[in-house]
């Protein structure tokens, strides 16, 4: 099997590992990882990694994403989304009487750069341990608030029932930004509780879940986006000539001013390094005007059909 990058659109109800597990099993290769888990209860894109495009999952993780939510005020539950068990209900006439301007303020108090306690079922770990593993077992877990910047809070559809509103939501973060909390703080500054009923990913970084396959779908071999494609996406990419290929490959430093580089010439930073055969060299780094590999990539023994697309 080659090596390249797959997008999944994740179903309900299963586990990112589930994804990743079945399709170690399609591709015929244990060399598969995931960037950026998501919980059973969220559907969405997943990008996975196959053999030694592994590598890149690293570069993916700490990109932006994209979600879409459903919010419901009025109640609050233990895990601040739709598996947990409602702790608190509010009064039917208090959560009638939000109008749309609190919401339109408490949505606005929760964009841009904000500081935020992650859910206490959370993966992060205390001491070693994952906070839903401590819940579970019964202990207190209280996590440490942390700065993340949601970007955009944008609301699209209000439905009110007897002592609910449920909220439609899109919402772009960065990473480590945690959408059930966000539904559980608007619930808080209402002051009537909330928690998530609903999360779709539909964006990380560059990648849209428009061009995810379902996972029932999934044909790994057609669906593999090539290397030197989704290096080429994630950083600015610059052609090699064979010379350089074959330098970089064992690990010279070259002039930057030999390189073809895109845009501004000289400019520090990251770049995709991608040889005449569309081969994928490796990510090179750039200082003062000195080129040298930061990632080494393998090459890959059989040519891989781009597909999958990037947004």
């Amino acid at each position: 099997m080659s090596s390249g990058i797959l997008l999944v659109d994740k179903p309900q109800g299963i586990t990112s590992h589930d994804v990743v597990a079945r399709t170690r099993k399609l591709a015929g290769t244990r060399r598969v990882g995931h960037a950026g888990t998501l919980d059973p209860m969220a559907t969405g894109l997943l990008i996975l990694g196959v053999n030694a495009s592994t590598r890149l999952l690293t570069f993916v993780v700490g990109r932006d994403k994209e979600y879409v939510a459903t919010i419901r005020l009025g109640q609050s539950t233990t895990t601040d989304d739709a598996e947990g068990d409602i702790v608190e209900t509010a009064n039917t006439d208090a959560v009638g009487a939000i109008s749309d301007a609190a919401i339109a303020d408490g949505i606005s108090e929760l964009t841009g750069d904000i500081s935020q306690i992650p859910s206490s079922v959370s993966a992060i770990k205390v001491d070693g341990k994952r906070a839903y593993a401590l819940v579970r077992a019964g202990e207190t877990v209280e996590l440490k608030s942390r700065p993340v910047t949601v970007s955009a809070f944008e609301l699209l559809e209000r439905r009110d029932a007897a002592g609910t509103i449920d909220l439609d939501v899109r919402v772009e973060c960065s990473t480590g930004t945690y959408i059930r909390a966000l539904a559980r703080d608007l619930g808080t500054a209402l002051g009537v509780g909330g928690h998530l009923t609903a999360l779709r990913r539909t964006r990380i970084g560059p990648f849209d879940v428009a061009n995810a396959p379902t996972l029932d779908d999934l044909d790994v071999a057609a669906s593999l986006v090539a290397p030197a494609d989704a290096a080429s996406v994630l950083f600015p990419a610059i052609p090699l000539t064979e010379s350089q290929a074959v330098d970089l490959g064992h690990g010279k430093r070259l002039d930057a001013s030999a390189l073809a580089l895109p845009g501004e010439p000289g400019q520090d930073g990251l770049y995709a390094a991608v040889a005449p055969d569309r081969q994928l060299v490796g990510l090179v780094r750039i200082t003062g005007g000195v080129a040298k590999s930061a990632v080494n990539f393998p090459a890959d023994p059989t040519a891989v059909v781009p597909g999958g697309g990037a947004a």
